[in-house]
C-alpha cells in the first residue's frame, strides 16, 4: 500500500440550498442530470454504492425522501433552536459549514474498491463492482472525529459519494455551539484571521492523527491549494490530481495566485462600496438628527401644538431608525468583507512565498541532477583514465617510468581502488581507521598530523581534494615505490 495525501475542505454559507442538496443527494430531473453528466465526473453504474453516515455511525444507502434544508429544519425545531436568517431579506449569518473529506485518487479507490478494476469514461459500466469495507469503516472514523470535535448533534448530512472518479464525502455541519447558539466564529474562525489559519492547520493536523492508519498523510495547507476559491467541480478535478513535479506545482501555484488577486480585487471593490455607503448613511443620519434637533426648538415655541411638526418630527424620528439599522448591516457587512480581504492577502503573501521555495527548490533540485551526472561521468572518465593508463604502462621506457615515479597518475593506476577507500575514511573523519586501512594495503608512508581536520572554509568539492591528495601520500609505502617494468 502506496500513502496518499488527506485532502480536507471546508467553507462558510449563509444556508444551504435545495440545488446542492440534489447534488449531495443524487436527486435529479432528466435536465439537471444531463447538465451534472455534462460537467463532472458521475459513472451511474456505481451511484448505487453512495451511503451515508447517520447517528451512531450507521451506515445506510443515501435517503433521498428528505432534502439537507429539510433536515437542517427538523433538526433546528427539534433542538427548540431558532435559524437567525430567518424571515430576513437577505442572510447575514453564517449558518452551515459544507466539508468536503478525501484523499489522493488511487489511496481512496483502493479503500473504495480493494483490488477490483475500475473502468473510466464515458460509456464504462462499473454495475459489477462491490463496496469494501475499509472505505465504510474509513468513513465511520470520519464521523465519529466529526461527532467527536463539534457534536454529533450538529451533523445535517454525510454522504459518501462512491460514482465519482475520487471517492470523497460531503458533510453538512451546523456550527452550532453547547449553549445551543450559531456560533461559527467562536467555533471556526476564531477573532482574527491569525487565530483562523491556526486553528486550520490544528483541525488538518488533527484530521491527519485519524487519517494515518488509513495510509492518507497530512496534505498541504489550504493557503497553498487555494481550495477554498474554488467552485465545487474545480474542486473535484484538484481531488484527482496526485504530488507532480516542482515546475507542475509552481505552475499550479501561479494558477491559484491569479485566481486569489482576482479574489483581491474583488474584495476591496466590495469594502470601498460599503465604505462609500456607510459614510452616505451616516452623512444622511447627520441631516436627520440636525432636522429633528430643528423641529424639537419649533415644538418648544409653538405653544399651541402645531400637528404638522409633530408628524414631521415622528416622520424623521422612523427615518432615523431606518437609517440606523442600515447602517448596522452595512458595517457587519463591512467587518466580515474586511475580514475576507485580509484573509484573502494573507493567502496571497503565502503563496507567494511558497512558489518562490518551490523556485528555489527547483533550482536546487536541478543542480543536485546536475552534480549526480557529473559525479557519474567524472568517475566513468577516471575508470577509462586508469585502464588506458594501466595498458599503456608497460609500453613506456625506463626514462618515462622516472618520470612517473611519485606521481599521482602512478599511485592512482597501482591503487587506485584502495586511495579511494582511505580518502572517503577521511572524508567521514575516522583518520584513525584510514590510517590502519593505509598500513593495512601496502601504504603507511605519511599519516595526517595532529591539526588534520576540515577547515571551516572548505566546501564539500575543496574537502574532498584534500582527502584524496592526502590519502594518496598515505598508500604510498615508508620505503618508496619499487617500479615496475
Amino acid at each position: 500500500m502506496k500513502n496518499g495525501k488527506q485532502v480536507i475542505d471546508f467553507r462558510a454559507s449563509k444556508g444551504f440550498t435545495v440545488a446542492q442538496s440534489n447534488e449531495h443527494l443524487r436527486v435529479y430531473s432528466d435536465k439537471t442530470l444531463k447538465h451534472a453528466l455534462s460537467i463532472g465526473n458521475y459513472d451511474l453504474t456505481r451511484e448505487h454504492l453512495n451511503f451515508e453516515v447517520v447517528k451512531g455511525g450507521k451506515i445506510q444507502p443515501v435517503d433521498k425522501t428528505r432534502s439537507i434544508p429539510q433536515r437542517i429544519a427538523e433538526n433546528l425545531a427539534s433542538r427548540g433552536i431558532n435559524d437567525p436568517n430567518e424571515g430576513l431579506a437577505e442572510p447575514r449569518f453564517r449558518t452551515v459549514v459544507n466539508f468536503i473529506l478525501g484523499g489522493s485518487r488511487d489511496r481512496m479507490l483502493e479503500l473504495a474498491f480493494g483490488d477490483q478494476k475500475v473502468e473510466v469514461g464515458k460509456d464504462a459500466d462499473n454495475s459489477h463492482l462491490k463496496r469494501s469495507r475499509d472505505i465504510e469503516q474509513w468513513a465511520k472514523d470520519m464521523y465519529y472525529f466529526v461527532s467527536d470535535r463539534y457534536g454529533e448533534e450538529n451533523i445535517a448530512a454525510f454522504v459518501v459519494h462512491m460514482d465519482e472518479t475520487n471517492p470523497h464525502v460531503h458533510l453538512t455541519l451546523l456550527p452550532i455551539d453547547r449553549n445551543g447558539k450559531f456560533a461559527y466564529k467562536k467555533i471556526f474562525a476564531g477573532k482574527d484571521k491569525f487565530e483562523f489559519k491556526t486553528r486550520t492547520l490544528a483541525m488538518h493536523d488533527a484530521f491527519a492523527k485519524v487519517n494515518a492508519k488509513w495510509g492518507l498523510d497530512r496534505g498541504t495547507s489550504i493557503t497553498e491549494t487555494g481550495a477554498r476559491h474554488r467552485s465545487t467541480e474545480e474542486y473535484r478535478r484538484m481531488l484527482d490530481e496526485e504530488c507532480s513535479s516542482l515546475a507542475d506545482d509552481i505552475e499550479k501555484h501561479r494558477r491559484v495566485l491569479s485566481g486569489l488577486q482576482k479574489d483581491i480585487a474583488l474584495a476591496e471593490r466590495r469594502v470601498k462600496g460599503l465604505t462609500s455607503m456607510i459614510a452616505n448613511l451616516e452623512r444622511e443620519k447627520a441631516d436627520v438628527e440636525r432636522e429633528l434637533d430643528s423641529l424639537a426648538t419649533a415644538l418648544l415655541d409653538d405653544r399651541g401644538g402645531n400637528l404638522s411638526n409633530e408628524e414631521k418630527a415622528e416622520a424623521l424620528r422612523a427615518k432615523l431608525e431606518d437609517i440606523n439599522t442600515k447602517l448596522a448591516d452595512k458595517r457587519e457587512k463591512l467587518s466580515e468583507a474586511e475580514d475576507k480581504l485580509a484573509q484573502l492577502k494573507e493567502e496571497e503573501t503565502s503563496i507567494r512565498q511558497r512558489t518562490e521555495e518551490l523556485r528555489s527548490e527547483a533550482v536546487q533540485a536541478a543542480t543536485e541532477v546536475q552534480s549526480k551526472v557529473r559525479d557519474e561521468v567524472t568517475r566513468a572518465l577516471y575508470e577509462n583514465v586508469v585502464s588506458d593508463f594501466r595498458l599503456r604502462l608497460p609500453q613506456f621506457t625506463d626514462e618515462m617510468h622516472l618520470q612517473l615515479d611519485d606521481s599521482v597518475l602512478m599511485d592512482v593506476a597501482e591503487k587506485g581502488n584502495n586511495i579511494v577507500r582511505c580518502a572517503m575514511l577521511l572524508f567521514a573523519g575516522y583518520v584513525d581507521q584510514a590510517t590502519e586501512f593505509a598500513k593495512g594495503h601496502g601504504g603507511g608512508g605519511n599519516t595526517p598530523s595532529s591539526g588534520w581536520g576540515r577547515d571551516p572554509k572548505d566546501d564539500d568539492r575543496e574537502w574532498a581534494r584534500r582527502c584524496a591528495m592526502m590519502a594518496t601520500r598515505m598508500m604510498r609505502s615508508g620505503l618508496g615505490r619499487k617500479m615496475k617494468r
